[in-house]
């Protein structure tokens, strides 16, 4: 997501904030011991606008991350790397399924089938990876997601200092450190490869 797309979610979600009153109290939010997976609805009252805006938001970068590994992951060359695409898949799979559950609780309008997915990488990501030879793809498409993932843990990092709903700041606190970690693997294979011995590099 470009940082004008992450400016501009911090700015709505900040008003959002600011109509939406005081937060819940910490008994109404708070989740109780053993609370539900991921893939659970929040119980108790509807979500506030500020965490709809986040759910919305990550709903359309987590279809685009499986875009992104989808369209790749057939051509790949490095095992590593083909792992890598495959839990990121796995990963993000499940949390989209969890977040579209939210949103139905969240009130009028907050279905994840009016989301707007401009800005979630438009379509230039895609358009390098099918551009790309085989021996280009592994490097392309470790590129577009470490873009693509900073993206998203800057995106979860502001949720935990803004969100209301505790389950909401959660998924956040799990998707920032996710994609961080991801984005230092991506950055380390490319540090491994780049050191290789010329006739060892499989792109």
């Amino acid at each position: 997501m470009p940082r004008v797309h992450l400016l501009s979610w911090l700015v709505a979600a900040s008003l959002l904030a600011a109509c939406a009153g005081p937060s819940p109290s910490p008994a109404a939010s708070a989740p109780p011991a053993g609370t539900p997976a991921a893939g659970a609805a929040p119980a108790g009252a509807e979500l506030s606008g500020i965490d709809v805006v986040f759910l919305r938001t990550m709903v359309g970068h987590s279809e685009r991350t499986l875009q992104i590994v989808r369209l790749a992951r057939d051509r790949l060359r490095d095992d590593a790397l083909r792992t890598l695409a495959a839990a990121v898949e796995a990963t993000e799979a499940d949390e989209l399924s969890a977040m579209r559950g939210w949103l139905p609780t969240a009130g009028p309008g907050a279905d994840a089938a009016g989301h707007d997915h401009a800005g979630h990488g438009d379509d230039t990501a895609l358009d390098r990876l099918r551009a790309a030879g085989d021996a280009d793809v592994d490097r392309v498409l470790r590129e577009v997601l470490a873009e693509h993932q900073r993206a998203a843990a800057d995106l979860a990092r502001a949720q935990v200092d803004v969100g209301r709903d505790e389950r909401v700041r959660d998924l956040a606190r799990r998707i920032e450190r996710s994609r961080t970690a991801e984005v230092e693997l991506l950055q380390g294979y490319a540090a491994q490869i780049s050191s290789a011995p010329a006739g060892r590099r499989s792109s």
